[in-house]
Parts: structure tokens; C-alpha cells; sequence
């Protein structure tokens, strides 16, 4: 395991140089637009851009849950997204029949947890956007997922995640690294969400990420861990608790699944993994073989956990699943240094700003 990180570490590195076109390429982007020269679009109600500087798991979809959970019973609300891998193009919005196929598994887990706010996907954002509020016109704020790069919308309010573990301080560009724009660019956002930091992240390490980030006048800095909620089944929705003497196999197609790993490690008495590519699309023989894997299992209490992305892609197999012992584990972001209401704070503020001055 460590060769192969090694291995892949250094492959990338001899990339090098091609880090450095793409780099110039993003930074003569940034330009363009710092300058002016490529104009951005402003719309007449409050847009909250959640994205990131890197690629990976962050934590945007749980962020997007958060945001949704704080706002909608407040607002109306909507979210809108590129529907990444999707088998469709243009723009959507998510009725009942709504497939993840159609709209994208991130997009179609906000549909199935909220069904009640509208939910719209499209690659062109600045296009998507009249057609979204022409479908839903009492919306009073929309939320981009995966949008800090889509500088064509100016959104009024900007969160930027970075990972604890892989700061965007720390990175470089891709493919030697994971940056997919410069580190210059946090100061684009207004709030900046150091996510999945450790339990025991102290108030000392804290300081020294907010100095390293170098927060500019009026930044806002939070950090957030994961919480995981009870598992329940993919299909009846049963609830059942994780245990000690539980054996479980693992079912993901993420792209950071480190800390799932970490909770099962801890939770679970012994736990096993089939893997897939992110944003993977199920088949019945990946189906077959994790009923398989489930079997080989010898243990009297064993179960199958993934993940409510993964949830999403799987739930076509409606009639198989029922007959497996497979649970979806819910995750979402739980602030640190009991800072949860500042940030409810200073979006409501936005929120309520925007509207005071239109």
C-alpha cells in the first residue's frame, strides 16, 4: 500500500511540467477576468457559491445539506448544479421520476433528502439560472454546488473548503497535485471551512492553520469535523446501530473515503472493502459480486454500509437490495470551537442584507 502511494506520488511528479501550462492557463483565466475583460453576471437575489480550490472530497454535498437545512424553512429556496456524470445534457429540474442517472448522484441526493426544494442541474450555470427561476419563480436565494471556478455567475457569497489533511496552502496544480485553480483565489471567498479536521483538533492547531491561510480583512475562518448519524437501510429505512461486534463490507465510490474508513475502523469490530471508481454507476454484476464478497464474510452479525452518494446509484435494485443487509450511513459537518451559530449567523446576514438593499 505505501509503494503504491509512493509510486503514485512520484509518477506524478514527472508531470510536472505539464502542472506548469495548466497553471498558466488558470492564472491567465483569473486575469481575464480580475481585469474585467471577460465580464461576469450578476443576478437580482442572493447566490451562495459552495466549491473548493482543489479536486476531491471536501465535503461540498454535506456543506449544500447544511446550507439547505439552515435556509429553507426560512426561505425559498433552490440548488443548482453541473450534474457531474450524468447520462443527459443541458438543464433539468428534479420531478418525482428523477433519476440519478438524469441529474448526477450528488444533485439527486439533495432531491431524495429534500424534496420540497427545488433542485436543478445544468453545465451552463448562467444559463440554467433564468430557466431555473422562470420553472420556480418564488425562489428567494439559490445555492451553486461546485461553483467557486464559475466565475461567469457573481455570487454574492463564496464558501471555500479545504481539507485539513491537504490544505490548499500546502498544494500545487494539477496533475502533479490537486489544485484545479491558484492559491491565490481564497480571496475570492468570503468564508473559508477547514473541513474534517481530527476530534481532538486544538485550539493551538487552529491558530496555526488560520496563520498559514493568512485571512484577509473581513474573512471569515470555521473548522468542521465529520459526524456520522445512524446507519439505515438503503431501502425500508430501518435505523440499526454500528457495533463492536459487527463485521461490515464496505461499498464506495468516493473520492476520499479516508475517514469513513477511520469511523468503521473504530466503530466496527473488523471492516472490508469493495472499492469503486468516484461517482461509479452500479451494475448488477458489481451487485452480484458485493453479495458475494457479503458471503464470504463469516461472521453472525455482519452488514453492508455505503454511502448516501453511492445510496443514490444503487437504489435501482430495489427488489435485490431488500434482501441484503445493506445500510447508508449518513454524514454531515458538526463546527468546532462551538462557532455552528457565527456561521448560521453570517449567512443569515447575507441573506437578509441582500434583501434590505434591493
Amino acid at each position: 500500500m505505501n509503494f503504491n502511494f509512493y509510486l503514485l506520488k512520484s509518477f506524478r511528479i514527472l508531470l510536472f511540467p505539464f502542472s506548469l501550462l495548466y497553471g498558466i492557463a488558470v492564472i491567465f483565466r483569473n486575469f481575464l477576468y480580475d481585469a474585467n475583460i471577460i465580464k461576469t453576471v450578476s443576478f437580482n437575489l442572493p447566490i451562495i457559491a459552495v466549491g473548493n480550490l482543489s479536486v476531491g472530497g471536501t465535503g461540498k454535498s454535506p456543506m449544500v445539506e447544511y446550507l439547505i437545512r439552515l435556509l429553507k424553512n426560512r426561505y425559498e429556496i433552490a440548488t443548482l448544479s453541473r450534474g457531474y456524470k450524468r447520462k443527459t445534457k443541458g438543464y433539468a429540474l428534479a420531478n418525482r421520476q428523477t433519476t440519478a442517472l438524469e441529474i448526477g448522484d450528488e444533485p439527486m441526493q439533495f432531491h431524495a433528502k429534500f424534496p420540497d426544494v427545488a433542485v436543478a442541474v445544468g453545465e451552463e450555470r448562467i444559463v440554467a439560472i433564468p430557466q431555473l427561476l422562470h420553472d420556480r419563480p418564488n425562489t428567494q436565494a439559490i445555492i451553486l454546488d461546485d461553483a467557486l471556478q464559475h466565475r461567469a455567475i457573481c455570487a454574492g457569497l463564496n464558501i471555500l473548503l479545504t481539507e485539513c489533511s491537504n490544505l490548499f496552502t500546502r498544494d500545487f496544480f494539477l496533475p502533479t497535485g490537486d489544485l484545479r485553480d491558484q492559491r491565490s483565489s481564497y480571496q475570492r471567498a468570503q468564508i473559508v471551512i477547514v473541513t474534517k479536521c481530527p476530534p481532538d483538533f486544538s485550539e493551538d492547531e487552529k491558530n496555526k492553520v488560520k496563520k498559514e491561510i493568512d485571512l484577509k480583512p473581513g474573512q471569515l475562518l470555521f473548522f468542521t469535523g465529520i459526524e456520522y448519524s445512524k446507519a439505515y437501510h438503503i431501502i425500508t429505512k430501518h435505523e440499526r446501530e454500528i457495533t463492536t461486534d459487527d463485521e461490515i463490507l464496505l461499498v464506495c465510490g468516493i473520492a476520499n473515503p479516508k475517514p469513513l474508513k477511520s469511523y468503521l475502523g473504530a466503530h466496527s469490530k473488523a471492516y472490508y472493502e469493495q472499492t469503486f471508481s468516484d461517482h461509479h454507476i452500479f451494475r448488477i454484476d458489481d451487485l452480484q459480486e458485493i453479495q458475494q464478497k457479503l458471503d464470504d464474510i463469516q461472521a453472525e452479525k455482519k452488514m453492508v454500509i455505503t454511502t448516501e452518494k453511492d445510496a443514490v446509484r444503487l437504489e435501482k435494485f430495489n427488489e435485490e437490495l431488500l434482501k441484503m443487509p445493506m445500510f447508508v450511513l449518513p454524514v454531515k459537518h458538526c463546527f468546532l470551537f462551538n462557532e455552528g451559530t457565527q456561521f448560521d449567523n453570517a449567512v443569515n446576514i447575507y441573506i437578509q442584507n441582500f434583501s434590505r438593499h434591493t
